[in-house]
């Protein structure tokens, strides 16, 4: 049975009323919590399988970060970047009393994870992070910023999953017709006129393509402040913005890390597969 969770929110500096899940985990539970971080087109929906395997031990909190999901959509599209999602996630961590956690970030909500390391060393207790690293490759930025922002909108969702396929194809090879659906279904809402639409502003285009926006610089400082935090970095063997070579280069500054790839997947892998599950529950038996 899927774990029950609570639909929070908390407000920005600026004024945005902002959404997470929160699954409460075993009541009288020790766990450290598990927050979870997700991409730049995504949203709370990403970790629905995860966070159900997890809230069997711990908190689990899954922050939506402004213009996604049931966020607000920010009225200056200057505010879609990395610092001041950090920024966000600050304030939700303080107003939850939140000191310590173990922290999951897929892609964009890996960088974040880095930047909340290098603010307050320390405080996080185990790291997962997912098809991101330090250097982020300037094709997969190329390449999102061939969809991100397009505004696309489909009758059914068959028709959404198809679209889905026709630019994600190269990373999923293997998928099919179901599994597209239950990305689409990820991904997107139905809208106010009755088409299946992404849901986030089609605004946090603008700002990704300004430079330090889609990967702050000196990111290995940021990486660094992680030195010796236990890690799990997963990566998909058909990645376009992850190389092996920058995964050799993380284990050398943080021998604590442990890397595993996910076959037959590009950017980014969902963590539903076996080998990212299994590997993610093995981090974490280890923390206390």
């Amino acid at each position: 049975m899927a774990a029950q969770y609570e639909d929070r929110y908390w407000t920005s500096s600026d004024g945005l009323n902002l959404h997470y899940r929160n699954y409460p985990g075993p009541e009288g539970g020790s766990a450290l919590p598990v927050l979870c971080l997700h991409g730049l087109t995504r949203n709370s929906r990403d970790f629905a399988g995860l966070a159900d395997d997890l809230a069997a031990r711990h908190r689990v909190i899954v922050p939506e970060m402004r213009g996604r999901g049931l966020s607000d959509y920010a009225p200056d599209s200057d505010s879609y970047n990395p610092l001041v999602y950090v920024e966000d996630v600050e304030r939700l961590l303080a107003e939850e009393g939140i000191t310590r956690f173990i922290a999951i970030g897929t892609s964009m909500g890996g960088l974040m994870t880095m930047l909340l390391a290098q603010a307050k060393p320390g405080r996080i207790a185990a790291v997962v992070m997912n098809d991101i690293g330090p250097v982020v490759e300037a094709e997969g930025l190329g390449r999102i910023s061939g969809y991100v922002g397009q505004g696309r909108s489909y009758p059914t969702w068959v028709h959404a999953a198809r679209g889905l396929e026709a630019v994600h194809s190269p990373a999923f090879p293997d998928y099919n017709l179901d599994q597209w659906l239950e990305m689409a279904k990820r991904t997107m809402v139905v809208s106010q006129n009755g088409r299946i639409a992404f849901d986030y502003d089609m605004a946090i285009a603008e700002p990704f393509g300004k430079p330090g926006n889609a990967a702050p610089p000196n990111l290995w400082l940021a990486f660094e402040a992680l030195a010796g935090v236990p890690m799990l970095l997963v990566r998909g063997e058909l990645s376009d913005l992850l190389t092996a070579e920058t995964v050799k280069q993380m284990g050398v500054r943080n021998p604590a890390m442990r890397s595993i790839t996910v076959p037959r997947v590009g950017h980014a892998p969902t963590l539903d597969e076996p080998e990212a599950r299994a590997a993610i529950h093995a981090l974490l038996d280890g923390i206390e």
